[in-house]
């Protein structure tokens, strides 16, 4: 056993430390609304399986399932224990409480980690699987900078805008000024890398999988996460390289659907969600201003939600199993909805062309976006002393 007392550390968008304490804070209020929207007062559901489970939407729809919709919850991820004095990753404090809690409760929350992308992983996953039953949702909500595929190339993803370079308003999280940022753009080998990691082929290969192995239940809803995002970030996002491998994956989505419906009568979707704060999603020049504008303009409106509000409200409007989901022309389900409205986005389209280093605290919710960030890792969060030391060692189940 090893007591500490961990402090926060962070390097412009990167934590280096994450608090086993604050990640426990955060599950369970977490499973505190998964809970409220009432389990039994819609349709359950027999086993889920969702792969990118430990932060983010992912973490979210785990604990959706098994403490809102009573699943048997099988998780895949990639996370560090702690080692010596060293704390594990938020993700891995993340898990650990949720299986407490599971286990506590008499439910069933496991988890598998490892590269998701490999043979291995997904070996194990069908041997779990074998003993939990069929899936009846399956959770695509994979992030990973890089992939090895099977032949053994390993593909680097890199986040750059495509045939023009990038010029125009970011903000520089070390020295928290609003700068001018500019990016070359990517080359079709750098493309390429990204769609073969953020794209939709390896969740093509766990459908296949799943389906070869008969370990989809008959009904079943498939669903991976996506991203469009407003026009100021546009030029570095949606029409640069992790555009265009969101774009593969939607694509890939309407194969997958009409597969799904021959062989098991299920389905497949693509979920656009919400810009939420995310470790990702600081590396990027313009979202964490974009996302302190729009915190306050959602917040002013009462509608802004983080990653498990967004969950429940999937569920609960779409992924029911007593529902078909509300879909867009391209047949996406569209949690988005609120961030994009016109209102909204002149809003923030009003601040942002007006934010500069000097009055961004005033104009935007910075104070929120920096809250927000610090508690993915556990900190800055009421309840917590973070002068006593705490163990870091977390078990797994």
């Amino acid at each position: 056993m090893s007591e500490q007392v961990i402090e926060s550390r962070i390097r412009g968008f990167l934590s280096l430390t994450a608090h086993p304490d604050g990640c426990a804070q955060n599950v369970r209020q977490q499973v505190a609304l998964a809970k409220t929207f009432g389990e039994g007062s819609h349709g359950q559901i027999g086993t889920a399986l969702v792969v990118g489970s430990s932060t983010g939407y992912g973490l979210a729809s785990a604990l959706v399932t098994c403490f809102g919709y009573g699943a048997q919850t099988l998780g895949v991820c990639f996370e560090r224990p702690s080692e010596g004095d060293k704390p594990a990753t938020a993700g891995w404090y993340n898990l650990a409480e949720a299986h407490r809690l599971a286990r506590a409760e008499g439910r069933t929350f496991e988890t598998i980690n490892g590269d998701a992308f490999s043979d291995e992983i997904k070996a194990q996953v069908v041997e779990a699987l074998r003993r939990l039953g069929p899936v009846d949702t399956f959770i695509y909500s994979l992030a990973s900078p890089r992939r090895k595929d099977r032949a053994g190339t390993t593909w680097s993803s890199v986040l750059k805008p495509i045939g023009e370079p990038y010029i125009g308003k970011a903000f520089d999280l070390r020295n928290e000024t609003v700068t001018e940022a500019s990016m070359e753009p990517a080359t079709p080998e750098e493309v390429e890398a990204t769609i073969k990691v953020m794209g939709g082929e390896d969740w093509t290969d766990w459908v296949d999988l799943l389906l070869r192995e008969q370990l989809l239940a008959h009904n079943a809803r498939v669903v991976a996460y996506s991203y469009i995002g407003p026009e100021v970030t546009a030029p570095v996002y949606r029409h640069g390289t992790i555009g265009r491998a969101k774009e593969d994956l939607e694509a890939r989505a309407h194969a997958l659907d009409a597969r799904m419906a021959a062989e098991v009568g299920g389905r497949a979707w693509v979920s656009v969600n919400k810009a939420v704060v995310t470790q990702a999603s600081a590396a990027i020049p313009a979202v964490p201003l974009y996302l302190s504008a729009l915190l306050k303009v959602m917040k002013e409106r009462g509608t802004n939600e983080g990653t498990i509000e967004q969950i429940v409200r999937l569920f609960r409007d779409h992924l029911d199993p007593a529902q078909t989901p509300a879909v867009d022309a391209e047949g996406r389900i569209r949690l988005d909805d609120w961030e994009m409205t016109p209102e909204v986005q002149a809003e923030v389209q009003a601040i942002w062309d007006r934010v500069t280093t000097e009055n961004f605290r005033a104009l935007t919710d910075y104070e929120g976006y920096q809250h927000a960030f610090h508690a993915l890792f556990g900190f800055d969060l009421d309840g917590i002393d973070y002068t006593k030391a705490t163990e870091v060692e977390r078990a797994l189940g």
